[in-house]
């Protein structure tokens, strides 16, 4: 460290030392404070500002800042500000030590990169411009400071900086948990970040674009920004399975963020539904679409009940059954009482903007209510009580003509042979084969759905009933959006009205096409030209030389977007070696060992199967007891050595991946395969081995 450096890290030491001071002496006054627990309503919001003070204080005291940016506004003084993932302040004088990398001062940090770039912020009271004179990244583990990079020093020509420093956190190896990018998110990321929240975003992120991430920290500058406005509790994540949520499940915690939901669409559409229905997921079974012989993707189940085809088509049979149901003509519950047909329609005009399940249940209670006033009129409680007797099985009777419809009992009746006169038969018949008609049809006969029926099955449960506020989001994040169908995100516009969502994918890892969208226009569509769409091509996840062979991969796919673009970070070539069937196992697990005796924490061996990877597991965990089989139903991510079948590994990512048979027999040269390969290479931080029995896939010929 020459002596430049030597300045600077021990006047970074004493700031550290101060600001940890104060941190401390701050959380020992709040330990010594007795948690109040009791019904005063000032003392318990009391508490609750002491509660998040206490939080806050514990994600500072591990990493009080990782950043510091000098800043000259116009007119006035430079000042240093310290930035971190939790704003702190001097307890007494209530000066800021720590800024907040959320508030807006901090977003110079990550937009500014040098050069004749204007600079400036917007505050509550309009734009502050001025001039950044340094940019400086620390790192500090539990107080300690252990590195100090300038990325940017004004009137210097050196910003290898900021590069220098972006590799060095990239070479870390990882552990079984998504972690935050506060210290190094880049300027595209940051305006992906601080994006306006009701413009919708749809983002192409390249594999190991950080595009997840980005999300997440999205959600937590969301929640910041708009905080007399928003609530955690009606934002939520939509993850692709129970296991990809447990290794995202840290990130929010580290910045500080809680109470925000996370789920599968599946869960979500199940806690939903507010009829006994029962999954049948048979019909989703990953083998019959990830095996050697596939089912035609543009017949599949999920394409067809998934597109805006299929809801259109339901639309008009809602329409329409909306205009054929209703009461007819006049009701006399008992001799001299009559309603006229006219009052009738002109309630049923009043109540024609409530969902047609609701107008039936409100104009049963409007002749309810006239029943009993009638009723009062009448001398002698006896006669009354005949009356209403009366009443009451008149009322049944004429609401027949109008029968209550449930969400089941409507889709039902689509499915039905000799279908209602609402529903349109020849647009039926033009979508749907007759196999998908009978097994649809059999299965609604035993209340039971597959994950398919699911988005359509809650949207007409929503336009028969309505949707209650205390189920509407105000924000929506889609992960891994690709594997989405339009009709499931056309229903989660129904429950975000706001339009405010954050859609990320990759089509180049589409590789449930069988359900997915094939094109982002799918999704385009649906937002009328409104939506924001933003390509992540810059890839930080794996080393040069990984990226530019699963980009070969890929190529074999014609995908409409671009190639991953990797950052400078240089590692070992991409081994392809053949190997013999008896020797196999041994070479796997040789490999996986000595990749774990060089540091690597987490480890993947790829199969292209489940029942494979079961073979696999059985051979490997013989010789290692600690060794991991990933499978459909896990619901957590233990990390360390890992058997995983490739369509599982999606959104996963390992310090080194040994893709365990990329054969011609398990790989074909062909779009679908191109991406399964494609999402198992780029899983790999670091290191890609690649064996093979018999003649390698095509796809690895480049």
């Amino acid at each position: 460290m020459d002596q430049k450096n030597q300045s600077a890290y021990q006047k970074e030491k004493q700031q550290l030392e101060k600001i940890a001071a104060e941190i401390t002496k701050q959380q020992k006054k709040l330990a010594n404070y007795p948690r109040y627990s009791g019904d005063n309503v000032t003392e318990q919001v009391l508490e609750s500002i002491r509660e998040e003070n206490r939080t806050s204080l514990a994600i500072a005291a591990k990493e009080p800042y990782f950043a510091r940016m000098d800043f000259q506004e116009d007119e006035k003084e430079s000042r240093s500000y310290y930035i971190g993932k939790v704003g702190v302040a001097h307890e007494d004088s209530q000066d800021s030590l720590v800024v907040d990398w959320r508030a807006p001062v901090a977003s110079m940090f990550y937009a500014f990169t040098g050069g004749e770039e204007e600079v400036y912020y917007i505050s509550p009271d309009g734009m502050i411009e001025g001039n950044i004179e340094l940019k400086r990244n620390i790192v500090i583990r539990n107080q300690e400071l252990q590195r100090v990079v300038d990325t940017y020093v004004e009137g210097s020509e050196e910003l290898s900086g900021s590069d220098e420093f972006l590799l060095y956190r990239l070479s870390e190896n990882k552990d079984n948990r998504l972690r935050d990018i506060v210290s190094t998110i880049q300027a595209k990321q940051n305006d992906i970040i601080r994006a306006e929240r009701t413009k919708p975003l749809i983002i192409q992120g390249a594999a190991g674009s950080g595009k997840t991430t980005v999300a997440l920290h999205r959600l937590a500058y969301l929640l910041y920004e708009y905080r007399d406005t928003i609530q955690a509790g009606r934002m939520v994540i939509f993850a692709p399975n129970r296991m990809f949520l447990d290794y995202i499940s840290g990130v929010l915690p580290e910045l500080g963020v809680g109470g925000i939901q996370q789920s599968t669409f599946t869960d979500w559409t199940l806690s939903m539904i507010e009829e006994k229905v029962k999954l049948d997921s048979s019909g989703d079974d990953l083998q019959k679409w990830f095996g050697k012989k596939r089912p035609e993707i543009e017949k599949a189940e999920g394409r067809i009940k998934g597109s805006l085809a299929f809801k259109e088509w339901i639309d008009s049979a809602i329409k329409a059954y909306s205009a054929v149901v209703g009461p007819k003509g006049s009701f006399t519950p008992f001799e001299g009482r009559t309603l006229s047909e006219a009052k009738i329609q002109q309630w049923l005009s009043d109540l024609a903007s409530y969902p047609v399940g609701r107008r039936r249940e409100m104009m049963v209670n409007r002749f309810r209510v006239w029943i009993k006033n009638e009723i009062k009129t009448v001398d002698g409680s006896h006669i009354q009580k005949e009356y209403r007797k009366l009443a009451n099985e008149k009322l049944k009777e004429y609401f027949k003509t109008w029968p209550k419809q449930t969400a089941l009992s409507f889709y039902k009746a689509l499915f039905q042979t000799n279908a209602p006169s609402y529903v349109s038969v020849l647009e039926r018949d033009q979508m749907l084969n007759n196999l998908l008609m009978k097994e649809t049809a059999s299965r609604l006969k035993k209340k039971q759905l597959t994950p398919d029926d699911l988005a359509p099955f809650l949207y007409i449960q929503f336009k028969l009933n309505g949707i209650s506020k205390d189920d509407v989001f105000q924000h929506i994040v889609i992960d891994e959006a690709q594997d989405f169908s339009p009709f499931q995100l056309a229903l989660l516009i129904e429950v975000n009205r706001s339009r405010s969502f954050t859609i990320l994918g990759d089509l180049a890892q589409g590789i449930h096409a069988y359900k997915g969208i094939h094109n982002w226009e799918e999704f385009r569509e649906l937002f009328n030209g409104k939506e924001l769409y933003i390509e992540l091509e810059q890839s930080y996840r794996s080393t040069l030389e990984i990226i530019e062979f699963a980009n070969e991969v890929i190529s074999h796919a014609n995908i409409p977007v671009q190639p991953a673009v990797p950052v400078f970070r240089s590692g070992e070539s991409v081994l392809q070696q053949k190997v013999n069937k008896e020797e196999h196992v041994n070479v796997l697990l040789a490999t996986a060992n000595e990749m774990s005796k060089r540091g690597m924490n987490t480890i993947a061996i790829v199969g292209r199967s489940e029942e494979e990877c079961h073979a696999l597991f059985d051979e490997v965990s013989k010789q290692d007891k600690e060794a991991n089989l990933i499978t459909a139903h896990d619901r957590s991510y233990a990390g360390g050595l890992s058997i995983v079948p490739i369509y599982l590994t999606k959104g996963l990512e390992f310090d080194g991946v040994i893709i365990a048979d990329a054969s011609k027999e398990h790989y074909c040269k062909d779009a679908e395969d191109a991406k399964l390969l494609y999402v198992g290479c780029t899983r790999a931080l670091h290191e890609l081995k690649i064996f093979y029995i018999g003649d390698p896939s095509q796809l690895l010929l480049g």
